[in-house]
């Protein structure tokens, strides 16, 4: 309960005053029932550790407009993480990340791109939960080592070193994408 009104209550008042703010901003109907998902999960969050809102109407858009920045953010930089290993493969994620980044597609570049996500879908099937879980939860959906301390109660230490060894393991694996399509 978040200043004396359920969530439901809330989510029945605001819902669509949400969903027309966020069909101003967003072209894509996915992307505005995330935003929407996103906005009722951080007041989840917020409700589960009774952090106090007063002005519910002005937290639920100040979040929406953070969530929509955030999406044309990561649309605009979708970027591997950097953590050094031992055979410093640097140029390979730049190659992907460029070619996931170009902006003139050819048939041939989005071919290799829906190879190239499905690939890094897979990779991440493959990763232990809690590691898939921290890479997903910083990488896709911008939650900071903090924030998933609080979630989960996990040390920020071990949350750190979980996203490490899904990034090495991503690293490796991507390694051999770029050189069975990019570097053939």
């Amino acid at each position: 309960m978040i200043s004396g009104i359920s969530l439901s209550e809330i989510v029945k008042s605001y819902n669509n005053r949400l969903k027309k703010f966020i069909g101003k901003h967003v072209s894509s109907l996915e992307d505005a029932e995330d935003i929407l998902q996103e906005v009722y999960y951080q007041l989840s969050l917020a409700d589960l550790l009774m952090k106090p809102i007063d002005q519910i109407n002005a937290w639920l858009y100040t979040v929406t407009r953070n969530r929509i920045t955030d999406l044309y953010r990561k649309r605009k930089t979708i970027s591997l993480p950097k953590f050094s290993s031992e055979d410093d493969d640097e140029d390979v994620f730049e190659d992907i990340q460029n070619l996931l980044l170009e902006d003139g597609k050819t048939p041939e570049t989005e071919y290799l791109n829906k190879i190239i996500w499905e690939e890094i879908n897979k990779v991440l099937d493959e990763l232990p939960d809690e590691q898939r879980f921290v890479f997903e939860m910083t990488e896709f959906n911008n939650h900071s080592f903090k924030e998933l301390a609080e979630i989960t109660g996990e040390p920020m230490n071990t949350l750190i070193s979980r996203k490490r060894y899904a990034i090495l393991y991503l690293r490796e694996r991507l390694k051999l994408i770029y050189d069975e399509f990019i570097n053939f």
